[in-house]
Formats: C-alpha cells, structure tokens, sequence
C-alpha cells in the first residue's frame, strides 16, 4: 500500500460517492487506497483510507476541529443556539479539549453502562414482537418492520419522549442525518428540509426539558437536565445540541447498523443461519458488520498544526477526509476483507471511531444489533431477500431505504 503523495482532482474524488456505487463502494474504494494511502486533494486536504493512517488521524492531537464561530444577532437562527459570547455552541463530538472533555464528561454521566444495561429487557421485547411480526406476515419490509423502529423506540424511551410523538421524533432524525454530508457532497434540496426538523426538534426539547426540570423522571432527558461535576451543568443550548445528537447517532447509526447486517446475513450462503440456531454467533456478528460495511463511512478533522500523515505533510488548518469504510477494510489488519464472515475473530475497525472521540452510544448500538439477529436467527432462519434492496441517497450514514424480506 502506497503513503507515497499523489495528486488527485476533486471531481474523481467526488466520484467515488455517486449514485452509481452507492450498492458497492468498495472495489473503488479498495482501488484508492492501494493507489495511495493518504490521497492529496486540492485545496490543502486529504483523502485518508489505510486504517493505520485513518488511526494516525483519530487520535492524534494534532487533529481536532476548528474553532466554533461568532454569529452575530442579526445572524442567529432558532436552529442554532449560541452561548453568552455569542459562539455557536457544538455538541462534545464537534470540540476539541478542554471543551470536549468538560461536555463529554457532564453527558458521560447520564450514559453509564448500567443505564444501558437495564434496556435490555425492553429491547429484547421490542425484538421478539417486531421479528415475530415479520414471521408471521412472510414478506415485509425488514427495515420498516424492524431495522427503523425498533432503534426510534429504544432512543425515546431512554429519552422518555412521549409515545405519540415517536413518529415525528423519527422524522426529525431522517431530514436532520441527510444533511451530514460535507459540503461537497450536500445536494441542495436536503439542506432546508433538515433546518425545518433541526428548529421544530430545538424548540420540542425546549418545552419538554422545562417539563423535566419542574418534574424529573427516571429517563435520560431529567438525568442531562440535572447532570452535574462540580456544581458545572449543562447551559440550555448544550443540552439542545447533545440531544440533537443523540437522535441522530442513536437512530440512524443503529438502524443502518442492523439493516446492512442483515443485507450482508441474507447474501451470505447460509443467510441468517449462519449465526446459528441460538444465535450464538450475533455478538461476533455485529462486530463484522461494523468492520464489513460501516454505518459511517467517513468523518473529517481539521489539523491544528502543521503535522504528517503517513508520508503527506498536512499543515496547519488542512483537512483529513477520513474514509472509515475503506480503512475498515485494509487487508494489512484482515485477512480476505471483502469477504463477510460472521464468525471471523473480532478484530479492529473504525466504525465508533478512535481516541477521544470514540462513541459514547457504542455499548447501546452493540447491545440493539446483538439482540436483533439473535431473534432473527432464532425465529426466522430461513429469512431471504424478495428483492433489491434500495439504498438511502447518503454518504457519511450508509443505510438502507428498504430491504424486501420473506421467509
């Protein structure tokens, strides 16, 4: 595998996320990065697909993200809440130290492994009820049946977001996913649609976490509200943008996380089978479908100084394009890596990411995908695919339109 620089032109980047290759990116992808490891691309970034590079970038200091800008009041959106100086304020996944540390601390704690733990009942429920439907019906839809409301349930309820307001809180989390692809990539027609969702969601949240603060619950919503270190809370518009985030990457990531596990399960010669009749093979599972075709499939940094990726000097405010679904399958750190293989030993990929940053909705993300195919490989193993699956117009959240099952 080549670090060697090359030039590249943006319009054969760009290439490499058309509608054409949305149902297999990955022979173009695998072409990139033995043509070079760190792509050089016009403009000061680059394009990074080995995993050791992707790694480098992740956790490395010298990446981060840029300062969050001053609005102006005239320039303010209800979408968009500021803090005191008039700084956008960014969930912790968009800051750097000590910003990130002091936010990701206040949500870590309303995010323990035992708040996830005590879903597993309720999630096992919701499995067992939407596979037994899908069943029952022998045809259906897997991801409106299954891979899109069993994610929108178990995120509302940990918010504890009324029942009847589920389908509009899944709503939001679609328009507002659609519009977190770079810029170079964002079709215009999706960016005010996500604003609507991103305002009506902002001003839900508002009036329900006042109703939290007079009246806290058990759910996770009164714990953010009343997080606390060292007398630090949350302000209102880091609570909104935290939120904000939580519903997407609970959602979407998970759902897209189930429905290309099952894609993959259904392609592979002994389908949902092949995790065996208890299932047993569902944790390994998950972790294959992450490294095999990623929810995510990129993210950015910024550098904050001058700094090299493999053999690409980066300077300071450069970019580094990290492409997670090419770096997840580097043939330095798997062996065969376009095969899917739901028994492969568990080994390292890039989906929840890497260093400060990685995932904090991980434990739940994992412990949803476990439960899922285990009750697919124990009520439905002969599940098979009754059509072409039909792929969301997405870059960075790769995930499933619709995928046509029957038994």
């Amino acid at each position: 595998m080549s670090t060697t620089p090359v030039e590249n032109d943006l319009s054969t980047f760009i290439g490499l996320f058309g509608a054409e290759r949305r149902p297999d990116p990955y022979p173009d992808y695998r072409r990139w990065r033995e043509r070079a490891a760190v792509a050089v691309l016009p403009g000061g970034m680059v394009a990074v697909s080995g995993l050791a590079e992707a790694t480098q970038v992740l956790r490395d200091s010298a990446f981060g993200h840029p300062d969050p800008e001053f609005l102006a009041p005239e320039d303010r959106r209800p979408d968009e809440p500021v803090d005191e100086r008039g700084r956008v304020v960014r969930s912790f996944l968009g800051l750097n130290p000590p910003d990130h540390t002091r936010l990701r601390r206040l949500v870590s704690k309303a995010f323990t492994p035992r708040t996830v733990e005590r879903l597993t009942p309720r999630i096992e429920e919701l499995a067992a009820t939407m596979v037994g439907r899908i069943a029952e019906a022998g045809e259906a839809d897997l991801m409106a049946e299954l891979a899109a409301p069993l994610p929108v349930e178990v995120i509302s309820e940990l918010l504890g977001v009324p029942l009847d307001d589920r389908e509009r809180f899944a709503a939001w989390s679609h328009a507002m996913a659609r519009a977190l692809d770079p810029d170079f990539l964002l079709a215009p027609e999706v960016r005010e649609p996500a604003v609507r969702a991103r305002q009506e969601f902002v001003a839900y949240f508002r009036e329900l976490a006042a109703v939290r603060r007079r009246d806290p619950g058990e759910d996770l919503l009164s714990t953010l509200v009343t997080a606390a270190d060292d007398g630090d809370r949350l302000s209102e518009g880091e609570l909104l943008v935290t939120l904000t985030l939580l519903l997407t990457a609970g959602h979407e990531t998970t759902t897209n996380l189930i429905g290309n596990g099952v894609l993959a399960l259904l392609r592979h010669p002994d389908g949902v089978g092949a995790l065996g009749p208890g299932g047993e093979l569902a944790e390994g599972a998950v972790e294959e479908v992450l490294r095999y075709d990623s929810p995510v499939q990129l993210t950015m940094r910024t550098a904050l100084r001058d700094t090299v990726v493999g053999d690409v000097a980066v300077a300071e405010g450069g970019q580094a394009i990290v492409l997670i679904g090419a770096a997840n399958r580097d043939p330095a750190v798997s062996a065969d890596p376009d095969v899917f293989d739901p028994s492969r030993e568990p080994g390292r990929h890039l989906a929840f990411g890497q260093g400060i940053h990685f995932c904090l909705g991980a434990p739940l993300a994992r412990l949803e995908g476990r439960v899922v195919f285990r009750e697919l490989a124990r009520r439905v193993p002969q599940l098979r695919l009754a059509g072409e699956p039909r792929w969301n117009p997405t870059t960075t959240l790769r995930g499933l339109a619709a995928l046509p099952v029957t038994r």
